[in-house]
C-alpha cells in the first residue's frame, strides 16, 4: 500500500485567498504540515482542519527556526515529499529547506537565476529571446556612464527584487543625481532603458515534467509602478484568448528555464509596434486575486488540480476558457461618475464581489475593487469604462 505524501506548506494562510491549497491537497489524500509564525487559534477553521499538524515559529525569517520545524515533521512523519509556499517572499527559505533536506523541486543553486533580474537577462539572451538593454550599476560613475548609453528616461531597480518595490523611474541628470542619493548603499541595482508600452503576462502551471498544462495572460491598463507613484486607479483583466505571439514567446520562455511542477508568471512589455519583450520571470503564481480570476475564468478548481499534478502528474479540467475576467479598482480621492449602487444596479449579474483593501495594499489594489466576469469581449470594457468613468471638472 502506497503511503501519503507528505507536504509542507509555508505560510498556509497567507495570503487567505491560497489557503484552498492545504484544503485541496488534504481531500487529494496528502498530509499537509503548515509553518508559519501565526497562533494556530487565529488560523481559519478550514485551514485547521486541513493541516495534519501545525508547527508555529517566532520568526520566519530565522532560518534555523525553520529548519527546525521541518526536521520535527520528518523526524515524526518520515520522507518530506513536498515544501512550498507559492509566495515570492519565502521563494529562498523554500529552496534552501528542500536542499538541506533533499526534497524534489527549486534548490538553493537555482535561486540566483530565479532572483535576480541581471541573471534572467542572461538566460533570455542565451535562447535568442528579446530582452531591454540594460545591466547591473558597479557605482555612481557606472550609473552616469549607463545611463548616457541608455538615453533617459531609465529605471533603476534592486537586481534581487519583488513588484514595483524600490524602482527609479529617472527622466533628467537631476533625477539621477536623486536616486544615487538616496538609492540604498547595501542593495545591488540594475538599470535598464524605459520600455513604453503595456505590461502583459504569460503565466500557468507546467506538470512534473515541464509540460503547460494550464495558460493565461493578465492584461494592465498602467505598469505598477505609474499606480504606486501617482496614486491612480487601475485595472487588471484576463482574456478568455491569448495571443499566439504572446503564447509563443512564453512557452519559449518556459523551456528556457526548465521549470518543473510549479506555477509561472512571466512579464512581458508589449510595445505600441505590436513588438513583445522579455522583463522578467517568478516561479509562482500571480499576486493579488490573479489565482481566483483564473478559477473564475475557467470554472475550474486550480487548486484541485495543482494538487493532481503533484499527486499523479494529472491535469484533468476541460479548458473552455467561457469567461473574461477582471479586476478593476478605484481610490477614494477621485470623484466617480456612478456609485457603488449604480454598479451594482447596472452590472450585477457580471460582479462577483467586491473586496475593501487595508491601507497596506490600498497603494496597488484600491481603496475598494470589483471583480466581474462576462463571456462578451464588448461588455468586458463597458463595465471598465463605466466604473472607472469619472466626473469632469471645468
Amino acid at each position: 500500500m502506497n503511503r501519503a505524501k507528505n507536504f509542507i506548506l509555508i505560510s498556509p494562510h497567507f495570503p487567505a485567498n491560497f489557503e484552498p491549497f492545504a484544503i485541496r491537497l488534504k481531500a487529494n489524500g496528502f498530509n499537509v504540515f503548515g509553518i508559519a509564525d501565526e497562533a494556530y487559534d487565529r488560523l481559519s477553521p478550514k485551514l485547521r482542519e486541513a493541516l495534519t499538524e501545525y508547527y508555529r515559529v517566532d520568526d520566519m525569517n530565522d532560518y534555523e527556526q525553520m529548519y527546525r520545524a521541518v526536521a520535527y515533521f520528518a523526524f515524526k512523519y518520515g520522507r518530506i515529499d513536498r515544501i512550498e509556499s507559492n509566495n515570492e517572499h519565502w521563494l529562498e527559505t523554500d529552496a534552501r529547506l528542500r536542499t538541506d533536506f533533499n526534497v524534489p523541486g527549486l534548490k538553493s543553486e537555482d535561486m540566483e537565476v530565479i532572483k535576480h533580474k541581471s541573471k534572467m537577462k542572461e538566460v533570455f539572451r542565451k535562447h535568442k529571446l528579446p530582452v531591454a538593454r540594460g545591466r547591473v550599476i558597479t557605482d555612481d560613475k557606472d550609473a552616469r556612464k549607463l545611463a548616457k548609453e541608455l538615453k533617459f528616461p531609465v529605471i533603476a531597480k534592486p537586481d534581487s527584487g519583488v513588484g514595483a518595490s524600490d524602482t527609479w523611474k529617472i527622466k533628467t541628470p537631476k533625477d539621477l543625481d536623486r536616486f544615487l542619493q538616496e538609492r540604498n548603499p547595501e542593495v545591488s541595482y540594475i538599470m535598464e532603458e524605459y520600455i513604453p508600452g503595456n505590461i502583459v503576462t504569460y503565466d500557468g502551471l507546467v506538470d512534473q515534467d515541464g509540460k503547460i498544462v494550464f495558460d493565461a495572460s493578465i492584461t494592465h491598463d498602467k505598469p505598477v509602478l505609474d499606480v504606486v507613484a501617482d496614486h491612480t486607479d487601475m485595472y487588471f483583466f484576463i482574456k478568455r484568448d491569448i495571443p499566439e505571439d504572446l503564447r509563443e514567446l512564453g512557452q519559449k520562455a518556459v523551456q528556457a528555464f526548465g521549470i518543473k511542477e510549479r506555477f509561472f508568471h512571466f512579464e512581458f512589455f508589449r510595445l505600441d509596434n505590436g513588438d513583445l519583450i522579455c522583463l522578467e520571470i517568478n516561479c509562482r503564481p500571480p499576486g493579488g486575486s490573479t489565482i481566483d480570476l483564473w478559477n473564475y475564468g475557467n470554472d475550474f478548481d486550480i487548486f484541485d488540480q495543482y494538487a493532481q499534478v503533484v499527486k499523479n502528474n494529472e491535469f484533468t479540467a476541460e479548458l473552455t476558457r467561457p469567461y473574461h475576467v477582471a479586476y478593476i479598482s478605484r481610490i477614494d480621492e477621485v470623484d466617480y461618475v456612478h456609485s457603488h449602487d449604480d454598479i451594482y444596479r447596472h452590472y450585477g449579474d457580471e460582479i462577483l464581489y467586491d473586496i475593501v483593501h487595508p491601507g497596506v495594499f490600498a497603494a496597488v489594489m484600491g481603496n475598494i475593487g470589483y471583480v466581474f466576469k462576462t463571456p462578451s469581449e464588448d461588455k468586458l470594457y463597458e463595465i471598465l469604462d463605466y466604473i472607472s468613468e469619472r466626473q469632469t471638472t471645468d
